[in-house]
């Protein structure tokens, strides 16, 4: 059964994770990591979009970045292995680099779309594995009851680059340029891996077994407990319908539909984030529920239905009110589920469930390239409406299949 904090539970008030050491420096370090990772989805997306004039090949830039999916459930076998801290400062090593040879090329000479692409591709590899390790991390320095909170605060570092990093990168690219835009990106990216420095990471436990059967016995752990199967459904199917409109293919709606500039679209996810911030916020301060898996359902439905009326906006300060409900209602839920997955899963299977829940991300570049298409063949309103049907319909129907998660046991 999870386990969530109830009142008097001593979880220390709004910036109770703050006490603890390793939170401090990791917070911070997470903080650089997602605004770089923003300002480069919203550089490399508008860049391509504005070159190429293609929803597609939007769609299918923004899903390279997330081809490592398929990758992360042996991220999390290593992260059961080894000291996280090391292979979080590695993962963000690599991502400077990455950049670093994006922000040579725009300073030295003309960026083309198939070099974005390469990069992507490349990055793509790595990057999704980094939420496995900082989340990983912060269940082992945190005690369970602080864990909620611990949560919350983890994801307003997401959420505020989404305001800050998209506003930040889309300045930068629209003043000076793409080389000088992947100067500021890496420079976030060295500032995170001095604070990762300071991480007091778990000593790795010496393997027993190889890690292909450690995987396997991850997945058989799994199987098992139908409230974590309930849950990946779940993240698969908001990854593979939800996350895509918000995230990769806002930059068409701001485009086509609203009209707007690279700046109109960093204000349309600076509004998404202004909600998700928000509800990160009442999340690691007010929200207590001792059945969390009805409020991840809930918030679920509320943001298939909140993406459906997007689809219909037709101007810019519409688009961006209902932006700040959807963001909200993406807090509550995933936030919730992040906690009820981290509270139900064993320590020593932590690594590996967290990087299986990764593979659920695998969703998202598969909704995305589909939803361009669907884009450039049929419109915005009917993809955003048949993407939010389907995914109300596949909600009720996982909740009917695994009613555990309703219950958490």
């Amino acid at each position: 059964m999870s386990e969530f904090p109830r009142k008097g539970d001593g979880s220390g008030g709004m910036l109770a994770a703050f006490r603890i050491r390793s939170f401090r420096f990791q917070w911070p370090a997470d903080l650089l990591t997602s605004w770089a990772f923003e300002m480069e989805m919203l550089i490399i997306g508008w860049y391509v979009l504005v070159i190429t004039d293609s929803a597609f090949l939007l769609s299918a830039i923004t899903a390279l970045q997330f081809g490592g999916t398929l990758l992360a459930p042996m991220f999390g076998v290593f992260a059961d292995r080894v000291n996280r801290r090391t292979m979080l400062i590695a993962l963000r090593a690599s991502y400077a680099v990455l950049a670093g040879i994006v922000m040579t090329l725009g300073l030295f000479g003309e960026v083309t779309p198939w070099e974005l692409f390469t990069i992507a591709a490349i990055a793509g590899l790595i990057r999704p594995s980094d939420l496995v390790v900082r989340n990983t991390l912060i269940a082992d320095t945190v005690p369970a009851h602080q864990l909620r909170n611990a949560m919350g605060l983890s994801r307003t570092t997401m959420d505020s680059a989404r305001i800050f990093g998209a506003l930040l990168g889309a300045g930068l690219l629209s003043t000076l340029g793409i080389g000088v835009a992947y100067g500021g990106v890496v420079a976030f990216y060295v500032g995170s891996i001095l604070l990762a420095l300071g991480i007091v990471a778990r000593h790795a436990t010496p393997p027993a077994k190889q890690p292909w059967t450690e995987l396997k016995l991850g997945f058989a752990y799994m199987r098992d407990n139908r409230v974590i199967v309930g849950i990946m459904s779940l993240a698969f199917l908001v990854n593979f319908t939800a996350f895509p409109l918000s995230h990769g293919l806002l930059p068409v709606v701001a485009k086509d539909v609203y009209h707007v500039d690279e700046n109109g679209l960093a204000q349309l996810l600076a509004s998404y984030a202004v909600g998700a911030l928000l509800g990160s916020i009442i999340t690691a301060v007010a929200l207590r529920t001792p059945r969390p898996g009805r409020t991840v359902a809930l918030n679920i439905l509320i943001w298939y239905g909140l993406l459906i009326v997007l689809g219909f906006t037709t101007s810019w300060w519409a688009g961006a009110v209902v932006l700040i409900l959807v963001g909200a209602a993406q807090s509550f839920g995933m936030i919730t589920m992040s906690v009820l997955l981290l509270t139900t899963t064993q320590p020593e299977y932590r690594g590996r469930v967290q990087g299986v829940r990764m593979l659920a991300v695998y969703g998202l570049p598969i909704g995305l390239l589909i939803g361009g298409a669907l884009i450039e063949w049929v419109g915005i309103s009917f993809t955003f409406t048949l993407y939010g049907i389907v995914g109300i319909v596949a909600t009720v129907g996982i909740l009917i299949k695994w009613p555990q998660l309703l219950t958490g046991r």
